[in-house]
């Protein structure tokens, strides 16, 4: 299995994603190598729940992305290289075109099938304007030709994928991202939590976590502070991640008035971020481009309400109502009345959380992902 970001080095869910998987597989008897790349503080090889661990040292950087993409593919295949020295594989597993150039290669030297999970597209995130994102594109085209197998993590991925790259129906399936509950299962002090963020028990703690940047739609949650504090006189709102649009979300904070009620906390550590959803009234999922959601997830499996833009894969995790709240994306009073209708009506947010736990549990535990996923290794295997 090859990724650009395995924990400790989180950039975004992929990294997730990995683990879980990962792990899940093992347990069930599935031998998983893992390349990654190297991370300050971290062993080069360990084992960790019997997945076997390897991290390439990157000796080289570049400012500009794509090239240290393409340097870090190098040090990726000298790893792969080594690895297969002391274990034969039937397979290989790719994670995103970060790493389809090793994957590729691997899957040509060795002469084993490839699969290769799509977890969203370069069309997508941000849309084909400049040279890099056609690079990306491309990369993302010839992953999926190589690919025996693509997996991607909801129906809308899949037409995406279908459509853009004109790949065979047939070729792509669908496997969604899963969660680990264990880890939300933990009890937290609420109250110590919110006052390592200055809100006090009173106040009314409005959480969004993921990457500050454009797809995310963290803007139209911004926008949407006015309308929310005019009912909420005590509403504070959270925002977790680091992004290159941070300092323009944090100038949009200040100028709405509300600054002093929007708190910045820039990355925080898994154990944190568990503890501050499970100490908020609600968790705002704004995205205008989602592949998947798995912070969505994430919420429903710490207890806090949901609400989200209507958009990819969040429309396939959600029931409006039922589980979550829709609203409307790049919409802040749709946004305002999603806040506003979770907070007006504690019995029915009650009843959401609950169904939303049932349906977490039920539907997508790694485990059961985990087996989806083997059905895919043999059918690439002719097993």
């Amino acid at each position: 299995m090859l990724t650009w970001e395995y924990p400790p080095r989180i950039v975004g869910g992929i990294a997730r994603h990995c683990e879980g998987l990962a792990k899940a597989l093992t347990k069930l008897d599935v031998e998983i190598h893992l390349i990654t790349l190297d991370f300050p503080g971290t062993p080069l090889y360990e084992e960790n729940e019997g997945v076997k661990i390897y991290r390439a040292k990157i000796e080289i950087g570049h400012p500009n992305f794509l090239t240290w993409v393409m340097i870090f593919n190098h040090f990726l295949e000298k790893k792969l290289a080594e690895v297969v020295k002391q274990a034969s594989f039937d397979l290989i597993h790719l994670h995103d075109w970060l790493v389809a150039p090793a994957g590729i290669a691997a899957k040509h030297f060795l002469n084993l099938p490839l699969v290769a999970t799509l977890h969203s597209t370069e069309h997508g995130r941000s849309g084909l304007h400049i040279p890099d994102s056609f690079t990306i594109d491309s990369w993302e085209w010839w992953t999926t030709y190589e690919a025996s197998k693509i997996i991607v993590t909801s129906n809308s991925m899949k037409h995406e994928v279908c459509g853009h790259f004109h790949v065979p129906w047939e070729k792509v399936e669908i496997i969604p991202n899963g969660i680990n509950l264990a880890k939300f299962q933990v009890s937290v002090d609420r109250n110590s939590v919110r006052a390592r963020y200055g809100i006090s028990p009173d106040e009314k703690l409005i959480l969004y976590v993921g990457r500050l940047v454009p797809q995310k739609g963290v803007e139209y949650l911004i926008q949407a502070v006015p309308m929310v504090s005019s009912r909420y006189h005590n509403a504070k709102f959270v925002i977790v991640g680091e992004g290159w649009l941070r300092d323009y979300l944090q100038s949009l904070a200040h100028s709405t008035g509300h600054g002093w009620r929007i708190i910045f906390t820039g990355f925080i550590p898994d154990n944190e971020m568990i503890a501050l959803m499970k100490s908020a009234d609600v968790l705002v999922v704004p995205s205008i481009y989602e592949p998947f959601g798995i912070v969505a997830l994430e919420g429903m499996a710490a207890g806090v309400p949901v609400v989200a833009s209507q958009v990819g894969g969040l429309s396939e995790v959600i029931e409006h109502d039922k589980t979550g709240v829709f609203v409307y994306p790049r919409n802040p009073e749709s946004v305002a009345w999603g806040i506003d209708h979770v907070l007006s009506n504690p019995g029915h947010a009650e009843w959401l959380v609950r169904n939303a736990f049932e349906k977490v549990k039920n539907v997508f535990s790694w485990e059961a992902i985990a087996s989806r996923t083997i059905e895919v290794y043999k059918q690439v295997l002719g097993g």
